[in-house]
């Protein structure tokens, strides 16, 4: 004790901070004092254990440490009572001294706050004893405790007689249980004691000068588990069934919640409340619990506690599946709802994002506890647009985030966009995000259909989801085209795109009623949306198309059968809208593409259509030579492989072509062009196209190219091209090639000796082809 004493002294004034030396001058004070009571307590002198354990919680007394110092020197002494009530406990045993005089003994303690924690701790003696009931005890022990009305000394007293007493309350099984009312006066004592503790805790907020609230505030958070471990002390009561804590423990609880007005402890308990006491209990008592959340003072984060107590049924739900009739005898979901708008109009000045908080968090509910009830979760989202009412787009990130999770919840829930269609308030709930987030959230839907693989099949629901993607497909009011990122807008589009491909009915007149509304909104997306848009809706209408191949009919009205002549019509109009962007190479290849699918359905005067548009944009639209090389060799591609035109058009749109192909800006590109065209003269499966006249000029590389399709006409026999106009022209490659203007090229002489090795192959072959190969030299 000395060196303890020492080590206080020592301490340099001023030095070291003043609340560790009180801390300290504390803890040597109750060292110093437990040697002498061990002292006294070894040579069983009664009444000098007692002057020394009475001086040692004397320390107890400062109001100079703050709660967690004060802790610490609490613990100090707690050890020591521990040691002494053992002490008492034997001298009772033995009948060395008689409990009753021992607990009339300790009340002569001199100071207050010694004397009640050497009541308490005989207390415990007298109880352990049986020698009288324990609820008087007890009762005569809470009642006195209001003796020390300082906050933190009255808190970590009764805090004493809580933790002393907790084993010994007269519960149902209990040793120390009496009789039929045992347990109201167990419930009693525990109440009272949280009542008086609580009251303690919520005082200590008012005391001292205002500049320090926000540190009274941080060391009353410190102490919350004080008052909290009666609740949990009050769950662990036997007899506390369902009726008493309806009737008594909750009524009680919220009771003192409620009229302390003070928003941490009304937090902090509440809280309690919902994470101490029994799943099946808050759900048998919900009305009576909800009913104290809108009485709860404006700054009490409500949002946060309600999730909890409706995260914490949805599990219990989820984990019982028998409980569930329970769920909906009691009507949970009305109360939750009711609760909700009853908080949310108590509290007018409540940010959007606590309200739409607690709308997600009973969206939740509902869908884990409740999934069969579409009208519940419309519900939902109805009273989240009422309370949305009036207000513009949102702009607070947090909400607008709490807006996309209400959003989200039944698209992860049911997994099927088609779903969430059903829901008249799903799209109003929609409306009051920004451009921004629409376009996040249209995202997030197209991503679960394709996820999903969600098909979409009526009209109606088409209407409805493209109005749910609005951002996506239409420029929305207010957006700036500056705005928005190349890369993005392109994977946006893209997803469009690839959603229009997952639009089926195998009904025909569905499936066309679904293409004309797909027609519908992505003709209103402006320019810069069509280069994505159209291709995925003219491909998805040449697949119905294809599946109507064979139908036909006279297009009169709006409302007529689905016919090929129906859908190529609202084709045209589709990819004219081409024209405004402008693409005219997108708008010549979709109508090629056309012009094929016509020619399958053996619609001649269509597929004539649709080339004289693809020419008509080649001659007015494209301007730029490489576009135009690309260009006529599709034309030259496509028309290669018609086989519906009549001499008349086909010799038109065969002449036409070539006619373009000799313009080209470059001659070795008008001479490739033209002997592309060479094969819509002469075609294997189609009569009468056998016209073999033919001409060539260009450089080495052109001519063994020539050289090349004259040996492909050479085999299929047409007598213009004889072995000796072969021969004219290797010796003329050769000659082109030995000429002192020729600048050696490996790739061309590579390709020369190809084809000549060719020539020999086919020599070899014998038969017929041998022979007409035969008088052909290939040696110089």
């Amino acid at each position: 004790m000395a060196a303890a004493s020492a080590a206080v002294r020592m301490l340099p004034d001023g030095g070291a901070d003043d609340e560790e030396r009180w801390l300290a001058e504390g803890i040597a004070g109750v060292q110093q004092n437990a040697f002498y009571m061990h002292r006294a307590l070894d040579s069983n002198n009664l009444k000098d254990a007692l002057k020394y354990s009475a001086q040692m919680l004397s320390e107890l007394r400062t109001s100079r440490l703050s709660p967690h110092k004060y802790y610490e020197l609490y613990m100090r002494a707690f050890d020591e009572m521990r040691k002494l009530e053992m002490f008492f406990r034997e001298e009772t045993r033995r009948g060395s001294c008689s409990v009753v005089d021992l607990y009339e003994l300790v009340q002569h303690a001199g100071n207050v706050l010694p004397r009640l924690y050497l009541l308490c701790t005989v207390g415990s003696v007298y109880i352990k004893s049986k020698e009288a009931p324990a609820k008087d005890v007890l009762k005569d022990l809470v009642e006195m405790c209001r003796g020390i009305q300082h906050p933190l000394r009255g808190l970590f007293l009764r805090s004493y007689l809580s933790q002393i007493s907790r084993d010994k309350l007269p519960d149902i099984g209990s040793e120390y249980e009496g009789d039929a009312e045992s347990i109201n006066d167990a419930v009693e004592f525990v109440l009272q004691n949280f009542i008086e503790m609580n009251k303690l805790w919520v005082r200590m907020q008012h005391q001292g000068p205002v500049r320090e609230k926000e540190k009274r505030g941080k060391e009353r958070n410190e102490l919350r588990d004080l008052v909290g471990k009666n609740l949990h002390v009050l769950s662990q009561i036997e007899g506390v069934d369902l009726d008493m804590y309806k009737e008594t423990v909750l009524p009680r609880i919220l009771e003192q919640v409620v009229n302390c007005k003070d928003d941490l402890a009304q937090f902090y308990l509440m809280d309690c409340i919902i994470q101490v006491f029994p799943d099946e209990y808050h759900l048998q008592t919900l009305e009576t619990l909800l009913s104290a959340f809108p009485q709860l003072q404006p700054s009490v984060d409500i949002k946060t506690v309600l999730s909890q107590l409706m995260d914490r049924l949805s599990n219990y739900a989820a984990s019982s599946p028998e409980v569930l009739p329970e769920f909906l005898q009691v009507e949970a979901f009305a109360k939750f709802s009711n609760a909700i708008g009853k908080v949310i109009e108590a509290q007018p000045d409540m940010p959007v994002v606590g309200a739409v908080t607690l709308y997600v968090s009973l969206l939740t509910f509902t869908l884990r506890v409740h999934p069969d009830r579409l009208d519940y979760v419309d519900q939902v989202l109805g009273a989240c647009v009422k309370k949305l009412s009036g207000k513009a787009k949102l702009e607070d990130s947090r909400a607008t985030k709490q807006i996309i999770a209400l959003l989200s919840a039944p698209l992860e829930k049911y997994s099927n966009i088609v779903t969430a269609l059903e829901l008249s308030n799903y799209p109003r709930v929609m409306d009051y995000l920004d451009n921004a987030t629409t376009k996040v959230m249209a995202v997030v839907i197209i991503q679960s259909i394709m996820k999903n693989t969600t098909c979409i099949s009526t009209s109606d629901k088409i209407e409805a989801l493209f109005d749910l993607i609005k951002g996506l497909i239409k420029d929305m009011d207010g957006a700036q085209d500056d705005e928005l990122d190349e890369e993005d807008f392109k994977e946006e589009q893209n997803s469009v795109a690839r959603l229009i491909h997952m639009l089926h009915n195998d009904d025909h007149e569905e499936m066309l009623k679904i293409l004309c509304t797909v027609q519908k909104h992505i003709l209103l997306g402006g320019p810069k949306r069509l280069t994505f848009t159209v291709p995925s809706l003219v491909f998805s209408a040449l697949k119905l198309v294809r599946r109507l191949q064979g139908q036909d009919g006279d297009v009169t009205g709006e409302d007529v059968p689905a016919t090929p002549k129906k859908i190529f019509q609202i084709l045209h109009q589709t990819i004219e809208a081409l024209s405004c962007v402008p693409s005219p190479e997108l708008a010549l290849r979709l109508y090629l593409q056309c012009a094929e699918a016509a020619n399958d359905c053996d619609l001649e005067p269509v597929a004539y259509e649709f080339f004289t548009q693809a020419f008509i944009l080649y001659e007015e639209e494209i301007a730029d030579s490489k576009a135009q090389i690309t260009a006529i060799h599709l034309i030259i591609g496509t028309l290669q492989r018609m086989n519906i035109f009549g001499v008349e058009n086909r010799d038109t749109l065969t002449h036409k072509t070539t006619g373009y192909s000799a313009k080209l800006l470059k001659k070795p590109d008008q001479c490739r062009a033209v002997y592309a065209c060479s094969h819509l003269f002469w075609t294997d499966d189609q009569d009468g196209i056998m016209d073999g006249e033919r001409g060539s000029s260009g450089s080495v590389t052109l001519f063994i190219e020539i050289l090349n399709k004259y040996l492909y006409f050479f085999e299929k026999g047409i007598p213009q091209i004889t072995n000796t106009v072969i021969q004219d022209l290797i010796e003329l490659i050769r000659t082109e090639q030995q000429s002192d203007n020729a600048v050696a090229d490996p790739s061309t002489e590579a390709f020369f000796s190809s084809t000549l090795r060719y020539i020999e192959f086919q020599k070899q072959k014998g038969g017929n082809i041998g022979e007409k190969y035969e008088q052909i030299k290939t040696s110089s």
